[in-house]
């Protein structure tokens, strides 16, 4: 009986060692290259519509709804950021501070430029393919543009 639980014992540490080698690898080298190198990406192929539609962006913002039943602009805005950032973000960032000093308040504001235009190609094809019900409701989503986008069942 004890070879048996010693066995699944050091089964589950090695395999808990396999995937913290994973997740070490996986997150801090490649995804910061990816996600960075899409930025890039998307940054030239829209040529910048972070930093050139900024202003239009700004004075869309402050838009007024068409009727007292719609949502504004301002609050749809309120909604996505919400959705976006949370805890983990919001404590990150401070002790990026804390650790990095005014360097990492730089990589941070330029990752956050380079990331914009990703946000913004995310937006798009969730408004591209979103779907309706037959209420005539939205919806949709990564989920569902992906979906559309590669034509899988």
């Amino acid at each position: 009986m004890d070879s048996i639980g010693e066995f699944f014992n050091n089964l589950g540490s090695s395999t808990l060692y396999v995937f913290n080698k994973i997740d070490d690898t996986m997150y801090f080298p490649i995804l910061v290259i990816v996600l960075a190198a899409a930025g890039l990406f998307f940054s030239l192929r829209t040529r910048g519509v972070q930093i050139r539609l900024f202003g239009t962006a700004c004075k869309l913002i402050m838009e007024k709804p068409a009727s007292a039943q719609k949502v504004s602009s301002f609050q749809a805005l309120m909604v996505s950021t919400a959705s976006r950032v949370g805890t983990g973000n919001i404590v990150g960032v401070s002790t990026a501070i804390c650790l990095g000093g005014p360097g990492a308040c730089f990589w941070m504001w330029l990752m956050c430029i380079i990331g914009a235009s990703s946000a913004f190609i995310e937006s798009t094809l969730a408004q591209i393919f979103k779907q309706r019900d037959k209420d005539g409701n939205s919806f949709g989503g990564p989920a569902y543009y992906i979906e559309k986008a590669l034509k899988r069942p």
